[in-house]
């Protein structure tokens, strides 16, 4: 799939300036509970390298070379640099420490964005997103201003209210995805906002604030690693890739 969707009636009212300087800040706050590891999941060998890599490699490896910011937790620092001495990871990129909330770590994250540049907000542990859709992401965010990444449901969708339940249209479903992209003033601005348990990604804070967002397609291999199985799934698209 390739394209944008629109998720609102209008267009926000943004002149695309593919000159601005691009930044993509990669969240890694997450623990290994779910793997059942006590190494945390971005951590995790995928293929020899820690998931991290690849997906600091994939933002490198885009058209736009953004600057690179990693979140982690503070406890996390020490061992990261370790990871990259041992291998001989040398990609340039900035370390932030993380907070209590995503909401926290996107916001000390923003930092160290300038006002006027387009970043991008992307999850460690979605290590096979591709540069396609990395730079459709930022092509669409000079354009709009705010856009996620998203695929449409494969499965029928069922909403669940009370001891009642609901179908709803399929063609109208998204999962969303990151990265989740945007110009910087515009995401700067919204994540001036006092934390509320509503925000669940980039984009809810940003509608928080009045703000369109608008959907560019995924892809169904830009999963987030969560279960043991991941592992091995991405190991075998990653040497698919190699092989082509």
């Amino acid at each position: 799939m390739s394209g944008i969707s629109d998720t609102t009636t209008h267009y926000s009212p943004f002149t695309p300036h593919h000159s601005l300087p691009k930044y993509a800040i990669i969240v890694a706050g997450g623990s290994g509970t779910r793997m059942g590891s006590a190494v945390p999941k971005q951590f995790l060998l995928l293929n020899g390298l820690p998931v991290l890599m690849h997906t600091l490699q994939a933002f490198h490896d885009s058209s736009g070379h953004p600057e690179l910011i990693v979140v982690l937790p503070d406890t996390h620092h020490e061992y990261w640099q370790q990871l990259c001495v041992q291998h001989n990871f040398e990609l340039p990129h900035q370390l932030v420490s993380g907070g209590p909330t995503r909401f926290h770590s996107v916001k000390n994250g923003l930092k160290l964005v300038p006002a006027d540049a387009l970043v991008a907000v992307h999850d460690a542990v979605r290590p096979l997103v591709s540069t396609a859709i990395i730079d459709e992401a930022y092509l669409h965010a000079s354009r709009q201003g705010a856009v996620v990444v998203a695929v449409k449901s494969r499965d029928s969708i069922r909403q669940v209210q009370g001891v009642h339940t609901k179908a709803l249209l399929r063609d109208e479903i998204y999962l969303v995805q990151t990265p989740q992209t945007f110009r910087s003033s515009l995401l700067k601005q919204a994540y001036e906002s006092a934390y509320h348990e509503s925000f669940t990604d980039d984009a809810s804070v940003v509608e928080h604030a009045g703000q369109s967002v608008h959907v560019v397609d995924g892809s169904y291999q830009n999963f987030k690693i969560t279960f043991p199985e991941d592992i091995a799934i991405a190991e075998l698209l990653l040497k698919q890739k190699a092989a082509c």
